[in-house]
């Protein structure tokens, strides 16, 4: 099971990654393995210096899918993330959901908001690299 978090990298440009456990019901446990998640619109919050992941819709008929739900984290690590996220003026974002095993991991990433220009570039170099390698493809027939 691996789930990607696609509009993470269109949006922002991802500077550090940390792995966290996630503390999660039977119910979640089982519809992760089954249906999956989204976690395109979900973000990480650091409250009364505890850190959870906040707007991920896992698919589950429980009666709220996209509870807040809290990381497992150290203290030096959520205190170190603190610091770096008042300073630089950063968001923590989930990029990828797995399993270790039979523990859930969640890769979560500090991140700088890209502007609307720089999505633009970056589209357009995902498009020159794409015709590239079609060209490539094609020359090699």
């Amino acid at each position: 099971m691996k789930i990607i978090n696609k509009k993470a990298s269109l949006n922002y440009t991802l500077l550090e990654r940390f792995e966290a456990g996630i503390a999660l019901i039977g119910v979640e446990i089982k519809a992760l393995r089954e249906r999956g998640a989204d976690l395109n619109n979900a973000f990480v919050k650091i409250i009364n210096g505890e850190a959870y992941l906040i707007n991920a819709n896992i698919f589950s008929e429980s009666d709220n899918p996209t509870r807040s739900r809290k990381l497992l984290l150290h203290k030096r690590e959520i205190i170190s993330l603190e610091n770096k996220i008042k300073a630089k003026k950063l968001t923590l974002i989930p990029t990828k959901m797995y399993n270790n095993g039979r523990h859930i991991k969640v890769e979560i990433s500090l991140a700088k908001p890209k502007k609307q220009f720089e999505k633009k570039e970056a589209l357009k170099r995902q498009d020159i690299e794409k015709e590239a390698e079609r060209e490539l493809k094609d020359f090699n027939k």
